[in-house]
């Protein structure tokens, strides 16, 4: 149990969901992606080619899966509260030296200093929420911090709307913001008292996440070409003035926020639907851009449809993450984030040598139809749960390895998530891949009847996955 001296407000969902909200803003919405917005600014000032800001895209990206990856073996090691505070310090550290900037060299290292804060956030906030939100809310209030990336591009979207050519305030105000938002978030969450359970052996949930990984990392590819050349774009080939295309960017952020229906949209389509549908308006989005780059119309749908799908898909990689990790759901959405923007960076970079070789808008066709291809890579229920079970595959979305019941784990009053007698089910039967021994796996029960009474049940003791017998109906720090 985490002493209550260290906080002395106590645990503060709604605070904490607020603040986390906040700081994915910051991490993602001004520090990862301003720079994209921000691009037209920035090429005339410093001096940019296409390739050369691409290539900048592509070293915040990367820089941003090696930030991921620290977070995992960080979590592994110790409390998500150091990766909150890892992630803040870089994302101040690099948004100072952006705000700094003299050259392109100068830009480009800022750049990659504030893009790895996101890598580190996102797991430690999706273990903090779950380790704070009860059962029945931790999947929507994950979507809903999720969506803080659409908050953020709105954000620089509106100051750039207001004064297009001064960039330097929004990276210096994105510094203070990270710092404030990492102090609310460490006073507001109740932090698990152990780290994360270490992976368990190789096996048909280790085969079903490699597949979310390359659904992933397909998906990256696509939507690196608006993402990192979406302003630039309607800006340049289209020629839409740049109060214009700042207003339209806003909307591009304010429909992001829709990320927070991600959790919904999970219970309600199913795992592999929601994937379906949101990767494919993604890529609906990206090519309705290069149809029409200077319609300001067509430009105001395409933007709103990529920022809204793309966010609730990012959510839904989170759903995916935990159904398959229901004991690790951090270190799982930091896997499949790293896929996600590793490639992010190789779109970045190909992008930018297609804009220059057969033109942006060719590229973005391209990143359309990458995009398509992910479509196709749908999520599977691990260990053979039926195609009749599909709908139920998100039934751990949003939740975390504290939070999340599988088929197999047992209720306050001895009846399983799913209506299934304990009896039925080994006790430990619980595999990483989220799999009962006896049963069904949390993967394949709905999404709604994840949710079990007010009763939280214990973590895996272990590398094989077994289930720790005690419950918290109190709501006290879980063991991971």
């Amino acid at each position: 149990m985490l002493k209550r001296s260290l906080h002395p407000a106590g645990p503060a969902p709604g605070r904490l969901v607020a603040a986390g909200t906040g700081l994915v803003a910051v991490t993602y919405g001004v520090v990862r992606y301003g720079y994209g917005l921000q691009l037209p600014t920035l090429t005339s000032e410093l001096g940019l080619s296409s390739a050369a800001a691409g290539a900048i895209a592509a070293s915040s990206f990367a820089a941003y899966c090696a930030a991921a990856l620290g977070a995992q073996r960080a979590m592994a090691r110790r409390s998500p509260r150091a990766v909150v505070w890892a992630a803040a310090a870089l994302a101040a550290a690099g948004a100072v030296l952006v705000g700094l900037s003299w050259s392109s060299a100068s830009l480009a290292a800022g750049v990659l200093v504030a893009g790895s804060a996101a890598g580190a956030a996102s797991p430690a906030l999706v273990a903090a929420v779950g380790a704070t939100v009860d059962g029945r809310r931790a999947g929507r209030m994950q979507a809903v911090v999720n969506s803080g990336t659409g908050v953020g591009v709105a954000l620089v979207g509106a100051a750039t709307l207001v004064a297009p050519d001064v960039w330097r305030p929004v990276w210096f105000a994105a510094a203070v913001g990270a710092v404030v938002t990492a102090v609310v978030v460490d006073r507001s969450a109740r932090w698990p008292a152990t780290p994360e359970s270490p992976p368990a052996p190789r096996g048909a949930g280790e085969r079903s996440l490699a597949r979310a990984g390359v659904a992933a990392a397909v998906a990256g590819v696509g939507s690196a070409a608006v993402w990192t050349f979406g302003r630039d774009l309607v800006t340049v080939s289209g020629g839409l003035p740049g109060r214009t295309t700042a207003a339209l960017w806003c909307l591009v952020g304010v429909a992001a926020v829709l990320g927070a229906l991600s959790g919904d949209a999970v219970r309600v389509l199913g795992l592999r639907a929601a994937w379906v549908v949101t990767a494919v308006a993604t890529a609906a989005g990206t090519a309705a851009l290069a149809l029409a780059p200077g319609s300001v119309l067509v430009v105001a749908v395409a933007g709103a449809l990529f920022g809204g799908a793309y966010t609730v898909l990012s959510g839904v990689l989170i759903a995916w993450g935990t159904a398959l990790r229901p004991h690790a759901a951090g270190r799982a959405t930091a896997a499949l984030f790293v896929a996600l923007t590793a490639g992010q960076a190789v779109g970045a970079l190909a992008t930018g040598g297609l804009s220059d070789v057969v033109g942006p808008q060719a590229a973005f066709w391209v990143g359309a139809a990458l995009l398509l291809v992910a479509a196709g890579v749908v999520p599977r229920v691990p260990d053979g749960a039926g195609p009749g079970r599909q709908r139920a595959d998100g039934a751990a979305s949003g939740r975390t390895g504290t939070e999340g019941t599988s088929a197999d784990r047992t209720s306050a009053d001895g009846t399983s998530a799913g209506g299934t007698s304990a009896g039925g089910t080994s006790a430990g039967g619980t595999s990483a891949g989220g799999t009962g021994a006896g049963g069904a796996s949390a993967a394949a029960r709905g999404y709604a009847s994840s949710s079990v009474g007010e009763a939280r049940t214990g973590s895996p003791s272990g590398p094989s996955g077994s289930t720790s017998a005690s419950s918290s109906a109190s709501g006290s720090t879980q063991r991971w």
